[in-house]
């Protein structure tokens, strides 16, 4: 039986990101994928956000994204859509960029860590016990970890063997999504009949001045939904052409689909994202409604959570008990993104009555501070850890800032400093004021000095701290100066006692 630290079974871009996380932290991790390779048949989610974007750019990695997305202004909640480029972050934008694209660049960076694969391969099962946990394959192959995490999506096997119970509310509206060719050139754009909202787009396409350019010819996407709920056959090419000349009048000579599937707004949640050595992330955990693009993006952020904590416990400088962290940090965070899909999916409901509603909402999200508030949860940029009272910056996401090294050394930009992964304390004060050698290498120290003003999405201005302690994934684990006891503290429930080292 082949054994490594940690297991990671899915290799979408919430098991990607995970396994990059851990490879990063000198875990030996090991990823098991039932498609033989990265390709994916069809586009499926379709952008990465700014809290996202700020995610792989802590990562050193962001470019290779960038350089072949549409940097455009996407966030938006229902069917009002929101300029976040006021909001203070380099990347105050969304990224139209399709997940195949996602994947295929997730994948190249991890195959440059020392991260396994195990392709071609499902997972039936496993067995845990005090020591590790069993990993169970439909060809009989077995793999040994000391931890398992399913990234598996929404139908979950490594969930539904765990036991863990996956609450919810039943689907309320049903679409079929497919990608197909057209012998017609088709209508672009959403349409609203009696059954609901509809979309035709072209799979190639610009974006010009904020507006989607759709090049000729070429793939189209379509979204149809049904007029009913609950049909659990394999949809067909048939079907397609029956709802598109149900809605449209004709079904544009379709042929030649490259994937037809059906989706549904089910809403449910893992009760909990760990038992015991099995942990769970991104779909396994949360399913809901695709709109406002959350889905892909907050399994990616579930990763990068999890991460370090993980690793942390395989090396055994932290206790098997700061796993607790993850779910009790992003259990909310999923939650809050289900009400507010759902929320999204009732405003686009097609009647009068609904109309007015949704025009209400719409003014009211036309209004600044409204504006900021949706802006901030849609774009993943609000989020904050409950990690007590204190320091606005508290459990937030540490702010990019232009910092110039105390002594030698060249500006450089925060996010850089994260780019290994590991912890920050970073001192404003008076150099030398920190002294985290009974640490080792876990933590970095860095005395520098930052001029320019404090700013937070949402909040607004901040006062200046005198020195912060960053987790790996980003957000603030602690606030102070030299004087406060607290550091020590911070730095033995995030990073280990000092005698760990």
């Amino acid at each position: 039986m082949t054994e490594h630290a940690v297991v990671v079974v899915g290799a979408g871009p919430t098991g990607l990101m995970l396994a990059a996380e851990l490879a990063l932290a000198g875990v030996d991790v090991a990823v098991v994928e039932r498609r033989p390779d990265q390709r994916l048949h069809g586009s499926r989610a379709g952008g990465l956000s700014s809290r996202t974007l700020e995610v792989l750019d802590q990562r050193g990695v962001v470019e290779r994204f960038l350089a072949e997305g549409q940097v455009a202004q996407v966030t938006g909640f229902a069917v009002t859509r929101f300029d976040i480029s006021d909001f203070p972050t380099r990347h105050n934008y969304g990224l139209a960029l399709w997940q195949k694209h996602v994947e295929r660049i997730l994948a190249g960076w991890v195959a440059e860590l020392p991260v396994t694969f195990h392709r071609g391969r499902e997972v039936t099962g496993f067995t845990q016990d005090a020591g590790g946990v069993d990993v169970h394959m439909a060809d009989g192959h077995a793999l040994r970890a000391q931890y398992l995490v399913g990234c598996d999506g929404g139908r979950s096997v490594i969930r539904k063997t765990a036991g863990i119970d996956f609450p919810g509310w039943d689907a309320s509206t049903s679409a079929l999504l497919a990608e197909v060719e057209m012998t017609e050139e088709p209508e672009t754009g959403v349409r609203r009949t009696a059954s609901g909202m509809h979309a035709i787009g072209k799979i190639d396409y610009e974006v010009r001045d904020g507006k989607i350019v759709y090049k000729p010819g070429g793939m189209v996407g379509v979204m149809l939904t049904e007029p009913e709920v609950g049909n659990t056959n394999e949809p067909t090419l048939q079907d397609l052409r029956e709802r598109l000349v149900a809605v449209y009048g004709t079904d544009y000579g379709i042929h030649s689909p490259v994937w037809i599937t059906r989706f549904t707004d089910t809403t449910r949640q893992a009760a909990a994202y760990r038992d015991r050595r099995v942990l769970l992330a991104g779909d396994a955990a949360h399913v809901h409604s695709p709109m406002g693009g959350q889905g892909l993006n907050t399994g990616v952020q579930d990763a990068v959570n999890l991460g370090w904590k993980l690793a942390q416990v395989v090396h055994g400088t932290s206790p098997e008990s700061l796993l607790d962290t993850y779910h009790a940090e992003r259990h909310p965070v999923a939650a809050r993104v289900l009400r507010n899909t759902m929320a999204q999916v009732a405003l686009m409901r097609f009647d009068d009555r609904m109309e007015a509603l949704r025009e209400t909402v719409s003014e009211l999200l036309g209004m600044d501070e409204p504006r900021r508030r949706f802006a901030g949860m849609m774009s993943g940029l609000d989020i904050r850890y409950d990690l007590g009272e204190g320091h606005p910056l508290l459990g937030r996401r540490m702010p990019d800032l232009d910092l110039e090294p105390v002594g030698d050394g060249s500006p450089l930009r925060l996010f850089t400093l994260l780019h290994a992964a590991r912890p920050v304390l970073l001192n404003l004060g008076a150099r030398g004021s920190f002294d985290t050698a009974a640490r080792g290498h876990r933590v970095q120290v860095v005395d520098a000095r930052y001029a320019g003003a404090w700013e937070l999405p949402v909040l607004g201005a901040v006062s200046a701290p005198t020195a912060v302690l960053i987790r790996p994934d980003g957000h603030v684990a602690w606030v102070g100066d030299s004087a406060d006891t607290g550091l020590l503290q911070a730095l033995t429930t995030w990073f280990g006692p000092a005698a760990a080292g």
